[in-house]
């Protein structure tokens, strides 16, 4: 009898470890492009949740009950940081207090570049891909060199433009660091996650090639953007945008201002003005009454897309071919 109760006890251990064995972590992404890049790593292994959804932006996103069970369960936690999505800082101090949150801003070899601080139509010069690599390498040393000189443990991400993303060289950063932290969570599946991690960045690779050579024949050409998320997107590929409508989305430009911008789109020959499916895009349409400019759409946040491992594949591509057919158009 002994016995028999000493094989259930026994076969009841081995099944709880086998069970904790197989248990999928919890993970949790906050915004589209991350999680799709999260999403291909973890690829047969789980899948990671999403708090920002459809069409809303982080700079102005509320948390949903549903997502606050989903921050209390997890046991990792991807966003970019405290500078884009500044609606997650409470939550991820109360909700997922027992999660380890990863600020992907603070990605190792992540490329950061500065604010850009001198106004909307501040003209800004990019070396496009493969011309600025050494001044970008200079940039993240000197990030580097002077860590006292921070308020945040040697990061001062208010220094910085938090659309990080939109180059996919920062996006091979992002992955490495995503899946060092997924293997320290999860040792089961460290060679699924090391091999998705590692296919991954070649298909990132080939995607920076593509678009590189896609924009290629509209490099120099004048364009506008809503707000001014697209510098690391500029610098990467040589497009760098004119000027934009308002630094930051949550800053409606009033009627004088309005009238400023239309007439700077006249005097620079923009022949493209961008607007975004998060904002206002009838304010694009009163920027360009009276000039040449055409109008397009961009989409820095996958807003429009539907969740997925390909979505950060589709939304480069999208961004190249708005950019390049927007200013083709009747060229």
């Amino acid at each position: 009898m002994r016995r028999v109760k000493s094989l259930v006890l026994f076969a009841s251990l081995l099944a709880a470890s086998t069970a904790a064995a197989g248990a999928e972590i919890n993970v949790v992404v906050s915004i589209k492009p991350l999680h799709s890049l999260v999403a291909s790593v973890m690829k047969g292994a789980g899948e990671p949740g999403l708090i920002v959804e459809g069409a809303a932006s982080p700079h102005t996103y509320s948390l949903k009950p549903s997502q606050a069970a989903m921050l209390e369960k997890a046991d990792l936690v991807f966003w970019v940081g405290h500078e884009l999505e500044a609606f997650l800082e409470k939550p991820l101090e109360t909700l997922a207090s027992k999660a380890k949150s990863v600020e992907l801003i603070d990605a190792s070899d992540l490329v950061k570049l500065p604010l850009r601080e001198g106004g909307p139509f501040e003209k800004h010069g990019h070396g496009g891909d493969g011309h600025d690599d050494h001044a970008q390498e200079a940039q993240h040393d000197h990030d580097h060199e002077k860590p006292e000189e921070t308020g945040h443990g040697g990061h001062d991400h208010g220094a910085f433009d938090a659309h990080v993303w939109l180059d996919p060289v920062n996006a091979k950063a992002m992955v490495h660091e995503i899946a060092e932290a997924l293997i320290e969570a999860d040792t089961a599946n460290k060679e699924k996650y090391a091999a998705n991690a590692a296919d991954l960045m070649q298909r990132l690779d080939a995607l920076r090639a593509e678009i590189a050579a896609q924009l290629e024949p509209v490099r120099g050409k004048g364009f506008i953007v809503f707000h001014d998320a697209y510098q690391y997107f500029e610098n990467r590929f040589g497009v760098p945008a004119s000027g934009s409508i308002t630094v930051s989305p949550e800053v409606m430009p009033g009627a004088e201002r309005v009238t400023e911008i239309r007439k700077r789109v006249k005097e620079l020959g923009a022949a493209c003005v961008f607007a975004e499916p998060q904002f206002e895009s009838k304010l694009v349409a009163t920027v360009t009454e009276g000039t040449n400019a055409r109008t397009g759409v961009l989409d820095p946040e996958g807003g429009s897309l539907d969740p997925s491992q390909d979505l950060y594949f589709k939304l480069l591509r999208n961004l190249s071919t708005s950019v390049r057919d927007c200013l083709t158009r009747g060229s």
